[in-house]
């Protein structure tokens, strides 16, 4: 067995997020005691208040770039790690808080603080991807827990993770559910979604509302008129795709 001054180093960081990616993790339980056996857990405040520094042989990331700050914090965390994986939505694709990227941040500023002149941030909320090279991004609000050991072990093995890339469609045959639009007319953005959920809206009779995000290649634009014909107007239609990973959406739907 590999001693614990010669594991290799895990690392878990935090920027704009709700930590639930990282309770992921924490609920593993006995996955995450077989894996802290394997490696050395240098940094990750939500479970220790031990901290060594780095370099890190793999680094977590949970959060989206909100500020000035995220952003200097990302690149220092980049030169840090080895390998550098994303997880969940906010460090993926922006997260809930992108919504602030189709909006005036300068109002809401003014609207919501007694002295704006003290909250410093962004007017957007972007993906880590978008500052730095990242290793692998793991998709989900929040992640599945079965991906983020299969993540986890497979780079410290050394090999590709092993990580679908098909739709929640797939994932719903795979489950004998029901197709929601065909048998209800009620729409689903199962079509254009990366799997990992288990297709678990689409089992209980709602449609998926996209908390993977897109899929590879997926055609989005092809869908919307879809959506139309189930029902959704344009303002519906613009608020189903506005939640986990509303910048992404977004980015797929411009022409």
């Amino acid at each position: 067995m590999t001693t614990t001054a010669t594991a290799p180093t895990l690392a878990v960081f935090k920027l704009a997020s709700c930590d639930g990616c990282q309770l992921t993790l924490l609920n593993c339980e006995d996955e995450l005691l077989a894996l802290a056996g394997r490696v050395r857990i240098a940094h990750f405040p939500e479970a220790s208040s031990a901290s060594a520094p780095g370099p890190y042989d793999v680094t977590l990331v949970e959060g989206s770039v909100t500020t000035a700050a995220d952003a200097r914090r990302i690149r220092e965390i980049r030169a840090q790690s080895r390998h550098l994986i994303t997880i969940g939505a906010c460090a993926t694709s922006g997260g809930i808080q992108a919504l602030r990227n189709f909006a005036d941040v300068d109002e809401y500023r003014r609207t919501v603080y007694a002295r704006p002149d003290y909250i410093d941030t962004l007017a957007t909320s972007t993906p880590v991807a978008e500052h730095v090279r990242v290793d692998f991004e793991l998709r989900g609000c929040p992640i599945d827990r079965g991906q983020l050991l299969e993540v986890l072990t497979a780079f410290l093995s050394g090999r590709k993770p092993d990580i679908p890339g098909h739709s929640v469609c797939f994932a719903c045959k795979r489950r004998g559910a029901v197709c929601v639009t065909v048998a209800h007319g009620t729409p689903c953005l199962g079509p254009v979604t990366q799997a990992g959920c288990g297709a678990i809206c689409p089992a209980y009779g709602r449609g998926c509302y996209g908390c993977f995000g897109l899929k590879p290649d997926s055609r989005l634009p092809v869908l919307i008129p879809l959506l139309r014909r189930d029902g959704l107007d344009d303002r519906t239609l613009e608020r189903f795709q506005r939640t986990f990973n509303a910048a992404a959406f977004a980015k797929e739907a411009a022409p």
